[in-house]
């Protein structure tokens, strides 16, 4: 069996955020996402995967400007 495409809806609240939080991390922090028409796919294995591997991580907060 395949795995279901998933909405931003459904990625969002799979993960405890918000909507605008998941188009932050498509743009600026590489999240696996599949562009449809004018919708944005996901799969939650490839998001849990990049979630696992830090890719939700805050950068700014492991790096200091001093």
């Amino acid at each position: 069996m395949t795995e279901p495409w998933l909405s931003a809806d459904d990625i969002a609240a799979h993960l405890g955020v918000t909507k605008d939080t998941i188009y932050t991390w498509i743009a600026d922090k590489d999240m696996p996402a599949h562009k449809i028409g004018r919708l944005w796919k996901f799969q939650a294995s490839e998001v849990d995967d990049w979630v696992r591997n830090d890719g939700a991580a805050d950068s700014g907060s492991s790096k200091s400007c001093e």
